[in-house]
Protein backbone atom coordinates (compact mmCIF):
# COMPACT_ATOMS: atom_id res chain seq x y z
CA UNK A 1 0.00 0.00 0.00
CA UNK A 2 1.33 3.51 -1.37
CA UNK A 3 1.00 5.84 1.72
CA UNK A 4 0.08 9.50 1.58
CA UNK A 5 3.23 11.46 3.01
CA UNK A 6 1.94 14.39 5.40
CA UNK A 7 2.76 17.94 4.89
CA UNK A 8 4.23 19.66 8.57
CA UNK A 9 0.67 20.89 9.41
CA UNK A 10 -0.68 17.70 8.40
CA UNK A 11 2.05 16.23 11.22
CA UNK A 12 1.45 18.55 13.75
CA UNK A 13 -2.23 17.80 13.81
CA UNK A 14 -1.76 14.15 13.63
CA UNK A 15 0.87 13.82 16.54
CA UNK A 16 -1.89 15.12 18.79
CA UNK A 17 -4.63 12.95 17.53
CA UNK A 18 -2.25 9.79 18.31
CA UNK A 19 -1.85 11.53 21.48
CA UNK A 20 -4.83 12.15 22.26
CA UNK A 21 -7.52 9.09 20.44
CA UNK A 22 -10.14 8.46 20.34
CA UNK A 23 -10.54 12.54 20.22
CA UNK A 24 -13.94 14.20 19.84
CA UNK A 25 -13.91 17.32 16.88
CA UNK A 26 -14.67 19.41 19.27
CA UNK A 27 -11.74 18.75 22.04
CA UNK A 28 -9.52 18.57 18.95
CA UNK A 29 -10.25 21.80 17.67
CA UNK A 30 -9.67 23.19 21.07
CA UNK A 31 -5.97 21.25 21.62
CA UNK A 32 -4.76 22.47 18.64
CA UNK A 33 -5.96 26.11 19.05
CA UNK A 34 -3.88 26.04 22.81
CA UNK A 35 -0.94 24.35 21.15
CA UNK A 36 -0.62 25.21 17.43
CA UNK A 37 -2.78 28.17 17.55
CA UNK A 38 -4.70 26.98 15.07
CA UNK A 39 -8.41 28.71 13.81
CA UNK A 40 -11.06 26.21 14.18
CA UNK A 41 -11.58 25.93 10.57
CA UNK A 42 -7.99 25.15 9.84
CA UNK A 43 -8.16 21.91 11.82
CA UNK A 44 -11.22 20.96 10.12
CA UNK A 45 -9.60 21.62 6.64
CA UNK A 46 -6.06 19.56 7.76
CA UNK A 47 -8.32 16.85 9.60
CA UNK A 48 -9.98 16.56 6.39
CA UNK A 49 -6.96 16.01 3.90
CA UNK A 50 -6.03 13.38 6.38
CA UNK A 51 -8.92 11.46 7.05
CA UNK A 52 -9.26 11.67 2.69
CA UNK A 53 -6.02 10.09 2.48
CA UNK A 54 -6.52 6.96 4.96
CA UNK A 55 -4.52 7.56 7.84
CA UNK A 56 -7.46 8.75 10.31
CA UNK A 57 -11.02 8.71 10.70
CA UNK A 58 -13.97 10.89 11.63
CA UNK A 59 -17.14 8.87 12.93
CA UNK A 60 -19.87 10.75 14.92
CA UNK A 61 -17.61 13.23 15.37
CA UNK A 62 -14.62 11.00 16.81
CA UNK A 63 -11.43 10.63 15.66
CA UNK A 64 -9.71 8.10 15.42
CA UNK A 65 -6.46 6.72 13.81
CA UNK A 66 -6.47 4.21 10.68
CA UNK A 67 -2.79 3.36 11.36
CA UNK A 68 -0.66 3.83 14.33
CA UNK A 69 2.27 6.54 14.15
CA UNK A 70 4.72 3.50 14.22
CA UNK A 71 2.70 2.11 10.68
CA UNK A 72 2.93 5.16 9.06
CA UNK A 73 6.65 5.64 9.79
CA UNK A 74 7.20 2.55 8.03
CA UNK A 75 5.24 2.77 5.18
CA UNK A 76 6.74 6.16 4.83
CA UNK A 77 10.70 4.69 5.05
CA UNK A 78 9.37 1.75 2.86
CA UNK A 79 8.34 4.53 0.37
CA UNK A 80 11.39 6.40 0.66
CA UNK A 81 13.47 3.42 -0.19
CA UNK A 82 11.42 2.80 -3.24
CA UNK A 83 11.34 6.22 -4.63
CA UNK A 84 15.11 6.88 -3.52
CA UNK A 85 16.95 3.49 -3.83
CA UNK A 86 14.73 0.91 -5.92
CA UNK A 87 13.59 -0.63 -2.75
CA UNK A 88 17.33 -2.06 -1.35
CA UNK A 89 17.89 -1.35 2.23
CA UNK A 90 21.64 -2.73 1.67
CA UNK A 91 21.77 0.02 -1.24
CA UNK A 92 20.52 2.62 1.29
CA UNK A 93 22.91 1.70 3.83
CA UNK A 94 25.56 2.14 1.68
CA UNK A 95 24.90 5.13 0.32
CA UNK A 96 24.55 6.44 4.10
CA UNK A 97 27.55 4.87 5.64
CA UNK A 98 29.53 6.76 2.87
CA UNK A 99 28.87 10.00 5.14
CA UNK A 100 28.30 8.80 7.97
CA UNK A 101 30.99 6.31 9.98
CA UNK A 102 29.32 3.75 12.60
CA UNK A 103 30.96 3.61 15.94
CA UNK A 104 31.07 0.00 17.79
CA UNK A 105 27.93 -0.27 19.71
CA UNK A 106 26.05 0.97 16.31
CA UNK A 107 27.75 -2.12 14.60
CA UNK A 108 26.93 -4.47 17.59
CA UNK A 109 23.25 -3.06 17.26
CA UNK A 110 22.70 -3.55 13.40
CA UNK A 111 24.61 -6.97 13.61
CA UNK A 112 22.11 -7.90 16.32
CA UNK A 113 19.16 -6.85 14.33
CA UNK A 114 20.00 -9.17 11.58
CA UNK A 115 20.66 -12.31 13.79
CA UNK A 116 16.99 -12.04 15.29
CA UNK A 117 15.49 -11.49 11.80
CA UNK A 118 17.60 -14.63 10.69
CA UNK A 119 16.25 -16.65 13.53
CA UNK A 120 12.32 -15.39 12.89
CA UNK A 121 13.07 -16.96 8.95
Amino acid sequence: MVIYIMTEAEMQLADLIWEKEPIGSGDLVKLAKETLNWKKSTTYTVLRKICVNEIFQNKNSTITSLISREEYTRRKGERYLVENYNGSLPGFVAAFLKKKKLNKKEIEELAQMIEEYREEK
